[in-house]
């Protein structure tokens, strides 16, 4: 079993947790490769899906993981929670907390709103993305992604382009990268990018041009358009000339070097439609092993039946 009672974020994961899960995903992934995708790992158990943001990417794989390891969920939204009413978060935790669910999964424009989660139940609790802050599974399902490929993270250097600044998913990402000891570098604008890339163990530069070659992976960040707050920004079409992966820049990739994105994509900004679906680019393998990699989470924290995977 993993290490930490919740996955709030993958700085307290260790590289045995992470292999654990990853490992793990993919006896799920033969699973959802079966005409029959349903295994009884979690049979009896309650999950509960607290999304107080919008989201259908996440959303729809964390239930498609839950109904696939024979979970019962329970899926509350923003505007159907008590909270709506006037009752505290913590309230509504404690009250859902009271009828013996054994796991809260939870989105929240708000950081910080898993760890609140957690300190109101004694449930399991795993953040589907915070604000600005972590979005774990996505990290996990990005190494789950990057080691099939090339079999390994150890030693792989992983260039993270774009929105740096508002983006949950390096903050989740860098920190898993140091921990299975692959090499970050930044690359964004400068309006975009970290105070203190030195937080991210990375390197930082203005420049894509110069980390094409040297890198294994080039993992395109979307533009996050819904959190820029005032951030200058140049027009779509001048970040695109700037930064955005096309196929002169992909071609002066490594051979093997692959793309990523943690969708969903803005076509034409950051990445061009021909990269996008070119057999280097990984996305929708990153999908797919979403699924996977959350079974595979839940089954760890809530310790499903030793032989859930097999049945």
């Amino acid at each position: 079993m993993l290490s930490v009672h919740d996955l709030l974020d993958t700085t307290h994961l260790t590289a045995d947790d992470i292999t654990q899960i990853l490992d793990t995903a993919r006896g799920f992934a033969e699973v959802n490769s079966r005409a029959i995708k349903k295994v009884p790992a979690l049979r009896g158990r309650t999950i509960v899906n607290l999304f107080l943001e919008p989201s259908t990417r996440t959303r729809s794989s964390f239930e498609l993981a839950e109904k696939r390891l024979s979970a019962d969920s329970l899926n509350m939204g923003g505007s159907t929670s008590s909270v709506v009413k006037g009752e505290s978060l913590a309230d509504t935790i404690q009250t859902i907390s009271a009828m013996n669910v054994d796991m809260f999964v939870v989105r929240a424009r708000l950081a910080g709103t898993p760890a609140l989660v957690a300190r109101n139940t004694d449930a399991r609790v795993i953040n589907a993305g915070d604000g600005k802050h972590q979005h774990p599974t996505q990290a996990l399902l990005d190494l789950y992604t990057i080691r099939e490929n090339f079999g390994h993270l150890d030693g792989l250097k992983v260039a993270i382009v774009g929105d740096l600044l508002h983006s949950r998913v390096l903050g989740s990402l860098a920190p898993a990268l140091n921990t299975m000891g692959a090499e970050v570098v930044l690359v964004g604008p400068p309006t975009f990018q970290v105070s203190d890339p030195s937080y991210f163990h990375a390197e930082q530069t203005d420049d894509i041009d110069s980390v094409l070659s040297e890198v294994d992976v080039m993992y395109m960040l979307r533009v996050q358009l819904e959190r820029m707050e005032g951030a200058a920004i140049p027009s779509s079409r001048e970040y695109n000339r700037l930064y955005g992966l096309n196929e002169r820049r992909a071609a002066r990739m490594r051979p093997d070097a692959i793309v990523c994105h943690p969708g969903p994509m803005n076509r034409g900004m950051e990445i061009m439609p021909e990269v996008a679906d070119a057999p280097r680019a990984k996305i929708l393998d990153q999908v797919n092993a979403g699924v996977a990699v959350r079974m595979a989470a839940m089954y760890l924290l809530l310790g499903g039946a030793d032989d859930g995977i097999s049945d």
